[in-house]
């Protein structure tokens, strides 16, 4: 099939440049200037990819991005984040709300293009796990609930709970505890991670899982500091707390 892509930009002349390059690459390219609008076609279609501007008039980038992610529709979609901002702190807000990789203004057309297809690689949830009927894989990508040391991960609800409470997390975090809960004591290497969470990206390292994993522990842990869920093994990788 072909790849449809949501490109949500409010400057006409960027977006019709995303979208030209990656027509041209094969992709169903589809253009919105308004985060609001973009939120209705990505509650009502399905698309492949996401790529959007942080700022957007209507509903902004980092709450377009949540949004999407806590929907039914497209929680799973990678996302590529534009911005004309250069702080580390807006890329990393942008990333732990729920976007997959960035580029900063103004970026070349074939990183643009590189970046859209290392994205589109990633294999997704079939539309029957979405609706709630998922089977589970050899990765332990997606399957059913798991309940471990008071953490309760639902795939097909897209649902965590720690202790008792609702826990909202991005769509590499929720891989990332979803993998390590139902392999609990089992010890993943950093390599290992990077190849289940990114699946082979080309523009992220190792250091990627030691942030990824920084952030998730400030989601889970009573003390991040002093984590008892996710558990570092020196100079391995990390685990889940053995049952």
């Amino acid at each position: 099939m072909i790849p449809r892509v949501l490109v949500v930009e409010d400057e006409p002349h960027i977006r019709e440049l995303v979208c030209l390059h990656l027509g041209l690459e094969g992709y169903t390219c589809e253009g919105v200037a308004d985060g609001q609008d973009a939120l209705k076609r990505a509650e009502a279609e399905r698309f492949d990819l996401l790529v959007l501007d942080l700022m957007i008039p209507g509903l902004d980038g980092v709450s377009l991005t949540r949004a999407v992610r806590n929907g039914r529709t497209n929680f799973d979609v990678p996302i590529l984040v534009i911005t004309a901002r250069r702080d580390e702190s807006d890329k990393v807000l942008g990333l732990e709300s729920g976007a997959d990789d960035y580029l900063t203004k103004p970026f070349g057309v074939r990183e643009l293009v590189a970046r859209a297809r290392a994205l589109l690689r990633r294999p997704r949830q079939t539309p029957s796990a979405v609706n709630g009927t998922a089977q589970a894989n050899t990765d332990g990508e997606l399957g059913g609930p798991v309940s471990v040391h008071g953490v309760e991960v639902d795939p097909s609800r897209r649902r965590v709970r720690v202790e008792g409470r609702d826990v909202e997390l991005t769509d590499q975090e929720f891989r990332l505890l979803y993998l390590l809960a139902t392999h609990a004591g089992i010890v993943f290497s950093r390599e290992a991670l990077l190849a289940k969470i990114w699946r082979g990206d080309t523009f992220v390292t190792v250091r990627s899982v030691d942030t990824l994993v920084k952030r998730l522990r400030r989601r889970i842990e009573s003390d991040p500091a002093e984590p008892r869920l996710l558990l570092t093994v020196w100079g391995v990788g990390y685990k889940l707390a053995d049952v």
